[in-house]
């Protein structure tokens, strides 16, 4: 757990699986991530119609990109998990497999349904923010 992120939950709102906020200490670097996508190394779509796979795959892409700035998964403050359908049970899916990757680190999270993504056959991208220390 990196000691310069604190997750808040309120008591006053709803019991939801993820922290309502995040507070990060000025002594750490702030680290935008673009969206992570489920490509593989030739840049083809993997997973090609299978929303839980893509997830899996855009976790390994976030987690590969946050490696690549010294930090993991435990370093984010924050993400935003696009789904490419307007039925609630795709986004559930893909939910469960980005809460699972994060576990007890539970970042404040927004989960949306979206009409299209950038590459062809793409379902799902992850955005993040991290935390790392200097």
């Amino acid at each position: 757990m990196n000691p310069a992120i604190r997750l808040i939950r309120s008591s006053e709102l709803s019991d939801a699986p993820y922290a309502y906020a995040s507070v990060v200490d000025s002594t750490v670097r702030l680290v935008f991530l673009a969206g992570a996508c489920p490509l593989e190394k030739d840049g083809t779509t993997a997973a090609v119609g299978d929303y839980a796979g893509q997830a899996a795959k855009c976790v390994e892409t976030l987690t590969e990109a946050l490696r690549a700035v010294g930090a993991t998964l435990e370093d984010v403050v924050n993400t935003r998990v696009l789904v490419a359908s307007s039925q609630r049970s795709d986004l559930g899916l893909v939910w469960e497999v980005v809460r699972d990757a994060f576990g007890d680190h539970d970042v404040p999270s927004t989960l949306m349904g979206v009409t299209v993504l950038g590459y062809e056959d793409q379902l799902v991208e992850i955005e993040a923010i991290a935390a790392v220390s200097h």
